[in-house]
């Protein structure tokens, strides 16, 4: 259990936990200890009475229901001295959750890590032909990757879809497993300070155009003279993108958080950041290996094969 940031939460806890256990050992006592009905003896009225002849009697508590109620202290405190849970304290046993988690995982590797590992070896083309490899692959995007990517890897506003080959940083094997292992951050200035809104819409205009959409010829014209001075040096004076950078190809017509003017702009203006976290330390080489795999056979896919879907 972490520390508290002040002593007073750590007796904030033991004294009302560690009160309760003795006023209920005291209120128990309390409560058996009055005159009952001796043997052979009727019980008592109490005194006290409700809807007019529904009476409280001197009977005493059953014996069975008393027990379990002593059995039920005693085991709470047995689990507050092994276990953690007055303040600080650790327990005798120095259970923790973390610990737990750590040692299932680690069960958990050393029972299913030779499963992965046995294709850590091969070649991810001819890996992500292989249907077994495959099925197994799926599920593990299934668990690790559909919350950005989504359970089809067609992706969202701001993720990229796996499944064509419009590729950020590259869609050969080894990039895609080096974007897995290592993560990528991508960021895009901001130019609406720059431009102004009127400059804005102008290289929106442009960029539109780039993609053959219909635009206003002499509005482009003016934004390509403001793409070609502060746009080019990622997206090339061509406007084809560079994978070195993970900066998007813009002639394809595939955006990454959308395509309308609006959109375009809104980018332009504010800028745009991305990241894909790194999954080497938690997942290790094997599972991203067999990760690289069947994404690249999504959009790579086997004539007469097949790729499991989810």
């Amino acid at each position: 259990m972490a520390d508290f940031t002040s002593g007073f939460w750590n007796w904030f806890i033991i004294v009302p936990v560690v009160g309760g256990i003795i006023a209920m050992f005291v209120l128990n006592r309390w409560m058996t200890s009055g005159p009952r009905p001796k043997e052979g003896e009727k019980a008592k009225p109490m005194g006290h009475v409700w809807d007019e002849d529904l009476q409280e009697l001197n009977n005493p508590l059953p014996k069975w229901w008393l027990n379990m109620f002593y059995v039920t202290l005693v085991f709470g405190i047995g689990y507050l001295i092994l276990y953690p849970g007055l303040g600080n304290y650790a327990g005798a046993l120095g259970w923790t959750q973390k610990g737990q988690y750590e040692g299932e995982i680690a069960n958990a590797d050393k029972q299913f890590n030779p499963l992965y590992e046995q294709y850590l070896k091969e070649d991810l083309k001819l890996l992500a032909a292989n249907p077994e490899a495959l099925k197994t692959g799926a599920r593990l995007f299934v668990n690790y990757c559909t919350g950005c990517h989504g359970s089809d890897a067609g992706g969202g506003p701001g993720f990229p879809n796996l499944r064509d080959e419009d590729w950020l940083y590259g869609g050969d094997p080894l990039t895609i497993k080096a974007s897995i292992m290592n993560g990528r951050t991508g960021a895009m200035p901001p130019w609406g300070a720059v431009l102004g809104p009127e400059g804005t819409a102008n290289v929106a205009e442009y960029v539109l155009s780039l993609s053959g959409r219909s635009v206003n010829e002499a509005v482009a014209a003016t934004g390509k003279e403001k793409f070609q001075q502060l746009c080019v040096a990622c997206h090339g004076a061509d406007g084809k993108g560079n994978q070195a950078m993970g900066a998007p190809n813009l002639t394809d017509n595939i955006w990454l958080y959308g395509g309308s003017k609006q959109r375009i702009m809104e980018t332009i203006d504010k800028g745009r950041s991305g990241r894909m976290p790194a999954h080497a330390e938690f997942l290790g080489e094997a599972k991203v290996h067999l990760l690289a795999a069947y994404i690249y056979s999504l959009s790579h896919p086997v004539a007469g094969g097949s790729t499991e879907k989810h």
